[in-house]
C-alpha cells in the first residue's frame, strides 16, 4: 500500500497580489517561497497563467518561471499551466526551449486548454472568438512537433523552433474535466488534475485517464498529479482562519468579481449567504485546513481514494510568513507520516 512518503510534493503558485501589496512584492515572495520549498524537499514549483485578474501576478508565466529558476538550484520549475489556446504553439516551443537552454533539466511544461481569463481578455489576447478548445489536440501535436527533430509532418513546412528543437521538455496535460484526462491517456502523457476547484470530477477523470492510457516513449504507466488546496498552521483554529483568505477569493469568483487576496477574517458568516457557503464547502472537498495531524490524516484518505503519484499544493495565504510556514508544515507532516 502506497504511503504518504512515497508521494512527491510540489508547489502550485498563483503569485498572489495581496491587498496592500504589489506585483513586485508577489514576485519577491514567489522566489522566497521557491527557495524555501527547495530546502524542504518539494520537487516542482509551478506557476499558473491567468489574465485580467488583479490578484494574480503570473500572467507572463514564462518570465516568472525564469525569475524563479534563476534564483533556485535544483527544484524543477514550470507551468501549471500555460493555456495553449492563448498562444501560437511555436511561441511556446521557443519560450520553453529558451528556458530549458538556460536551466537544463529543470523545466516542465504543463498545458491547459481553458482561457485563464474572461471574454474581454481573451479577445485582447487575440484568442479566436468562439473557440471552445476543441482544436487543442491539433495545437498540442504542433507544439510537440517543434521539440521533435522528426516531427516535420505535424508542423508548418520549413518552420523550426530555435531554441526548442531536440530538447527534452516534459509535457504534462492539466485538466478539471474528462477531455484532457482522456487525451493524456491516449498520448501516454502525465496528467495533473485541478481538484482544488473541480473536486466533483476528480475520481471520474482519474479513472478515465488510467483506463485510456497507452504506454509511450514518455511513460510506461499512468502518472497522476493531484492539485490540492492546503492551509497548515500550528493549530486547526489558526489554519481555518488563514484559509478564509482563499474562501473570500472563491466567493468573489462565484459572484463574478476579481480583486486582490484579502486578509483573513475570524468568521465568514457575515460575508457569505447560506447558499454560497454550501457551494464553497462543496468546492472545498479536497482542500485541507489544519495542523500537521489533520493534514496527515486527510492526505492519507485522499491518497487511498486517488492513488496519486504526486501532490501539487496551492496555499493562498495572505501573510507571507504564514504561507511559508504552511508549506513547511505540510513537508514535515509528510516526512513524519
Amino acid at each position: 500500500m502506497k504511503k504518504l512518503q512515497d508521494v512527491r510534493i510540489s508547489v502550485l503558485d498563483l503569485a498572489p497580489i495581496v491587498e496592500g501589496g504589489t506585483a513586485r512584492d508577489s514576485f519577491h515572495n514567489s522566489l522566497d517561497l521557491a527557495r524555501h520549498a527547495e530546502d524542504w524537499g518539494y520537487h516542482r514549483y509551478w506557476l499558473a497563467e491567468h489574465h485580467n485578474m488583479p490578484g494574480i501576478a503570473s500572467s507572463a508565466t514564462s518570465l516568472v518561471i525564469s525569475h524563479v529558476a534563476a534564483g533556485t538550484k535544483t527544484i524543477r520549475v514550470g507551468s501549471g499551466g500555460i493555456m495553449l489556446p492563448n498562444h501560437a504553439p511555436l511561441t511556446i516551443a521557443e519560450q520553453f526551449g529558451t528556458l530549458e537552454s538556460l536551466y537544463p533539466g529543470r523545466i516542465d511544461l504543463g498545458l491547459g486548454r481553458a482561457p485563464g481569463s474572461d471574454q474581454p481578455a481573451s479577445r485582447a489576447l487575440r484568442r479566436g472568438l468562439g473557440s471552445d478548445g476543441s482544436d487543442f489536440p491539433e495545437q498540442l501535436s504542433e507544439l510537440r512537433a517543434y521539440f521533435d527533430p522528426n516531427g516535420a509532418e505535424f508542423r508548418p513546412a520549413g518552420v523550426r523552433a530555435v531554441p526548442g528543437e531536440g530538447q527534452n521538455v516534459p509535457i504534462w496535460l492539466l485538466g478539471s474535466s474528462g477531455f484532457s484526462a482522456r487525451l493524456a491517456g491516449q498520448l501516454g502523457l502525465p496528467f495533473a488534475f485541478a481538484s482544488h476547484f473541480a473536486p466533483e470530477y476528480l475520481l471520474p477523470a482519474l479513472h478515465l485517464y488510467r483506463s485510456s492510457f497507452r504506454p509511450s516513449e514518455v511513460l510506461e504507466k499512468p502518472h497522476v498529479m493531484v492539485g490540492l488546496g492546503i492551509t497548515a498552521a500550528d493549530t486547526v483554529q489558526e489554519a481555518r482562519r488563514l484559509a478564509t483568505s482563499q474562501q473570500q477569493q472563491f466567493l468573489n469568483l462565484i459572484r463574478g468579481r476579481t480583486g486582490k487576496l484579502q486578509p483573513p477574517v475570524d468568521s465568514m458568516d457575515e460575508l457569505w449567504t447560506p447558499h454560497e457557503k454550501a457551494i464553497l464547502l462543496d468546492k472545498g472537498k479536497y482542500s485541507i485546513a489544519g495542523d500537521k495531524s489533520a493534514i496527515k490524516e486527510r492526505l492519507q484518505q485522499i491518497l487511498e481514494e486517488t492513488d496519486a503519484d504526486e501532490w501539487i499544493i496551492a496555499s493562498q495565504v495572505y501573510d507571507h510568513a504564514a504561507r511559508l510556514h504552511s508549506y513547511e508544515l505540510v513537508a514535515e507532516a509528510i516526512k513524519e507520516s
